[in-house]
């Protein structure tokens, strides 16, 4: 029993190695070292005689012979897994969605996605929370979370991903900023100032800092809760970005919300799930979801709405 433990334990550190494509990555969302991820995967590597990653400054990537040995395993590990952790809660769990929000933007959307959901079926329940970006693959594969909605997420093995819409950022700014009287705000206003984000993908980081090697913001990472960051703001202490249905539900006192304009000045509204999934209340959310038809984000021009845009934020 103590080996299969020790099989178990080790296979985590190995596909999390394989989703994160970095040891250190796949350390940060287990809570480990990166090192105990490294001795566990050369642990199955020795077992089985095998090189599952090539190893290089970049990261890991699987081996031809490491991703035919993953693409075998997986299905049973996954299954093995929800099996140890109780996933077969019977028929209350079948009525049952949970749903997983990561980062500030999207929110508007998954709002108005489970109203409608809830008034088309209302025999099933619905449970939301937040999960950081770096939990959002084993909570799906371990089937604690059924669908995330987040931003920069990629297509992995057996799971899926899809865009259904996009939002406009808005920037919080200090009252007191010289920005803060403009109608809207672009990457090269924020020069130089210091952008804080808590927990990016590495999608996000990698624009920002592209945007920030261009004459935009520093992004300077904040590991603090969202609160915390915009206590920051009001201190003065730099800027933040969020989506535009938070930005427009959430007053902040002695700072001012300013939206976006110019290229990279929306986020895709994307979710992730397990494609194996069986539960028919995910796909009737899916569908939910594809029928909300929702136009893409406004492009100001000199700050002002282009003629014609309907906002895809309800506002009562």
């Amino acid at each position: 029993m103590r080996q299969a433990s020790n099989t178990l334990h080790r296979l985590d550190h190995v596909f999390a190695a394989v989703d994160h494509g970095s040891l250190r990555q796949a350390a940060r969302a287990l809570r480990v070292r990166e090192s105990s991820v490294s001795r566990n995967i050369v642990a199955i590597e020795q077992v089985l005689n095998m090189q599952l990653f090539d190893r290089d400054v970049h990261g890991v990537r699987l081996t031809e012979a490491g991703r035919a040995w993953t693409d075998r395993v997986r299905v049973h590990y996954e299954g093995l897994q929800d099996a140890l952790a109780g996933g077969d809660d019977g028929n209350q769990d079948a009525r049952t969605i949970r749903i997983g929000l990561c980062a500030q933007t999207g929110r508007a959307f998954v709002a108005r996605l489970v109203e409608r959901f809830h008034h088309l079926h209302p025999d099933v329940n619905v449970a939301i929370e937040d999960i950081g970006h770096e939990q959002c693959l084993a909570a799906i594969r371990r089937r604690r979370l059924d669908i995330v909605f987040a931003h920069g997420l990629q297509n992995t093995a057996s799971c899926r991903s899809e865009i259904f819409a996009h939002e406009r950022l808005f920037v919080l700014l200090p009252r007191r900023h010289p920005l803060a009287d403009r109608l809207a705000v672009s990457w090269q206003d924020l020069a130089g100032t210091s952008l804080l984000v808590s927990t990016p993908s590495q999608g996000d980081l990698t624009l920002l800092e592209h945007l920030a090697a261009n004459g935009g913001p520093i992004p300077q990472i904040c590991r603090a809760s969202e609160t915390t960051v915009i206590l920051k703001v009001q201190l003065g202490h730099g800027v933040t970005l969020a989506g535009e249905g938070f930005a427009r539900a959430v007053a902040i006192e002695s700072a001012v919300w300013k939206p976006m304009q110019g290229q990279d000045s929306s986020r895709s509204i994307q979710a992730m799930w397990l494609d194996s999934n069986p539960k028919r209340a995910l796909l009737r959310l899916l569908g939910t979801a594809r029928n909300m038809a929702s136009p893409k984000p406004l492009e100001p021009v000199d700050g002002r709405l282009k003629p014609g845009y309907r906002s895809p934020i309800r506002h009562d």
